[in-house]
């Protein structure tokens, strides 16, 4: 509320719905664009392997070096977004994504690869921090649940784009031209950003001048913070599980072909899409029980999980079920960012997203180490049980963050 307002007794005017609705777009498109940095490499592995003599151990390593950057990256650009605003941090994010796209056009080997992952990782490192401060500062409270569906459902999109867009330059006029049209994407992505920057602005903390020593990471001794995080962690040892292994999966356990096996990916991803697109409206209308919706959400997929784990509806059934696991995790992810905007104290959002979306890139870089271990002795069905334990555990983590904001122990 305005001085002004306040001073009349007016409540200020609501924001109208084309203005939360540009910048839920906005942010959706750049958090699309994050998202397709993901895939930059791992559609071309075959590619590299061939045309670089590359192992699929050097190619992998690429992916790890990636989500390390991006991780630690991402608790450091919390506080950068906090300082400096969101908005000049986004900017840079895409310059980075750019050079990321350049280093492979002109790629000569595995440097080259390697200076496209550094690249990416640096830019997608403060997307959450970035995103979730843009959100909760500028759209109205009661279409947040609506804004943080856009936001995840957007992020699908994104993945589901990388591949098929890379594999049709590549076969049109060679993998490098693949790389040249993603940096023009981005370029023109960038150019619509800073045409609409006033739609991305966002408040500046101030560190007061009689401010303790080390008040900036105080909330680091919330143990909140740190349960948020855990749920993170593990909810994404479960999606890494699929994204990198379900197809071999599939088709050690049940004998299905490569193609029917790599839709079952896709079906996942976009089920996934519909289901925070179901979950915003549920967060929406049950902004108080977010911590129960997602526990009741990933443990729904855990359920999943396991009945694909037992091969007991056979190779389409079982597939059908891991595609539902995405759908069922989905309706959770709105809520899930509602119960982490309850966890944030006031003007630490930027550090606080930062902190506990570190826990994703920690999953899924140390996830294929885990999972690979079981995959290479052939324990297919221990290794699709293993996610769905990590899941319920999830459940467990986020009752634990529930606990804590509503107990209103949370600043």
């Amino acid at each position: 509320m305005s001085t002004t307002a306040a001073a009349s007794g007016q409540m200020p005017a609501p924001v109208p719905l084309r203005d939360d609705a540009a910048v839920i777009g906005l942010v959706g498109l750049a958090h699309a664009s994050s998202h397709f940095a993901h895939l930059l490499l791992p559609p071309l592995f075959p590619v590299f392997a061939q045309e670089f003599g590359l192992s699929f151990s050097q190619l992998g390593f690429l992916m790890t070096v990636f989500f390390v950057i991006s991780g630690t990256g991402q608790a450091s650009a919390g506080f950068l977004v906090d300082k400096v605003g969101a908005r000049p941090v986004l900017f840079a994010s895409f310059v980075s994504f750019i050079c990321a796209c350049l280093a492979g056009y002109f790629a000569q080997g595995y440097w080259g690869l390697m200076l496209v992952a550094m690249f990416a990782g640096l830019g997608n490192a403060p997307f959450h921090p970035v995103d979730f401060s843009i959100l909760n500062q500028r759209v109205s409270t009661h279409r947040l649940g609506y804004a943080f569906s856009a936001h995840g459902l957007s992020g699908n999109l994104g993945w589901a784009l990388t591949p098929v867009f890379l594999l049709f330059f590549t076969a049109w006029q060679g993998w490098r031209s693949g790389y040249l049209a993603a940096a023009l994407m981005y370029a023109c992505i960038l150019a619509v950003l800073v045409a609409k920057r006033a739609h991305l602005k966002t408040e500046v903390v101030r560190r007061a001048a009689d401010a303790p020593k080390g008040s900036d990471v105080a909330f680091l001794r919330l143990p909140v913070v740190w349960w948020c995080f855990a749920f993170f962690l593990l909810s994404t040892m479960t999606l890494a599980v699929v994204q990198n292994f379900a197809s071999p999966i599939m088709q050690a356990m049940h004998g299905v072909s490569f193609e029917s096996a790599t839709t079952m990916i896709t079906a996942y991803m976009l089920a996934g899409a519909l289901g925070m697109f179901v979950g915003g409206f549920v967060a929406a209308r049950v902004p108080a029980a977010t911590d129960r919706v997602v526990a009741g959400s990933m443990g729904a997929g855990a359920v999943l999980i396991v009945v694909a784990a037992t091969g007991w509806l056979g190779g389409f059934g079982s597939m059908a079920m891991l595609a539902a696991t995405g759908f069922a995790v989905g309706i959770g992810g709105p809520s899930r960012d509602m119960m982490i905007k309850k966890a944030t104290p006031k003007g630490a959002t930027g550090r606080v997203y930062g902190t506990v979306y570190s826990g994703l890139d920690t999953g899924f870089a140390i996830a294929p180490l885990i999972y690979g271990f079981f995959m290479d002795r052939a324990l297919y069905t221990a290794t699709l049980l293993l996610a769905a334990v990590f899941l319920a555990l999830s459940v467990v983590a986020a009752l634990g963050v529930g606990k804590r904001t509503n107990s209103g122990t949370t600043p």
